[in-house]
């Protein structure tokens, strides 16, 4: 089904982006008092307001504090929230940082509950969980509105959105301009994950910090059309292999130029391909 290569090249990508070192990155001011920080394996956002700094997404140890020293060097407001996305380890690592600077640390309970049951040197756990599909966070008259819209990737998957000059959202995992999704990951289910891209694109967003981008410039952000054309390669992936092409067969050229195109693309296909025959896994 699926080549030793292609599972190899997958691990040696995961490992590479994990152990990424941001530390000799710049905080990228990208709306007023919003900042994306990293590089373009993981970035972080964070927004300053007139009592604090709310951040989103630690990573991970090394990460996280060189993402403290980069608030810090544009501001001297305190840490006051810290925002988990999701339970991933490679995102949800790293708290201990924030922990210090006396952040409260936030996550959605499904995330919460995950994390609890499933413990991690590097993870610290959130302070507090919420539920449902929306929290706000107002701080120094800024508000930060957590949206979840329910199974997609991982648990309690969240998506952030500040509101300053412009309205910025910060997309984890789901979303990678110009790369394929890795829909192949247990935890993904794709139909939820095409109808959750669709709620993201009824948002009111100016611009979007994505954890993952190959963009030219990956922290100035993108745009909601990068979430369209994820939709967009789904669609295109699920007609494919409901028009009977076998999934060692599929052929999308309109997407050649994406990262990963030769790696993923087959295992994107299986994975639907057996979520069709057997329900999400």
């Amino acid at each position: 089904m699926v080549s030793l290569r292609k599972l190899f090249s997958i691990a040696i990508f995961l490992t590479i982006a994990n152990s990424a070192i941001s530390q000799d990155a710049s905080p990228v001011e990208v709306a007023d008092g919003i900042y994306s920080y990293g590089m373009g394996n993981y970035i972080s956002m964070f927004v300053v307001t007139d009592d604090g700094v709310i951040a989103i997404d630690p990573i991970n140890p090394t990460h996280s504090q060189a993402l403290v020293a980069a608030i810090k060097s544009v501001t001297d407001q305190p840490i006051r929230y810290l925002v988990h996305t999701h339970n991933h380890w490679d995102h949800s690592g790293g708290g201990q940082a924030f922990k210090d600077e006396g952040a409260t640390i936030i996550a959605h309970v499904d995330a919460y509950n995950w994390m609890l049951a499933n413990p991690h040197p590097n993870l610290v756990l959130p302070d507090e969980s919420w539920g449902g599909g929306r929290k706000d966070i107002i701080l120094g008259g800024t508000t930060v509105e957590l949206h979840h819209f329910g199974a997609s990737h991982g648990h309690g998957m969240t998506i952030p959105l500040a509101s300053t000059s412009q309205r910025v959202g910060y997309i984890a995992d789901i979303v990678g301009p110009n790369r394929l999704p890795f829909l192949f990951l247990p935890d993904f289910n794709v139909a939820q994950l095409e109808r959750t891209l669709g709620e993201i694109l009824e948002l009111d967003i100016d611009k979007i910090v994505f954890t993952h981008s190959q963009a030219p410039d990956p922290l100035q952000g993108g745009t909601k059309q990068d979430v369209a054309d994820t939709l967009q390669y789904l669609r295109d992936l699920r007609a494919e292999l409901d028009s009977g092409v076998h999934p060692t067969a599929v052929s999308l050229p309109q997407y050649e130029s994406w990262r990963m195109y030769d790696e993923w693309l087959p295992l994107n296909a299986w994975k639907i391909f057996m979520e069709g025959h057997l329900g999400p896994f």
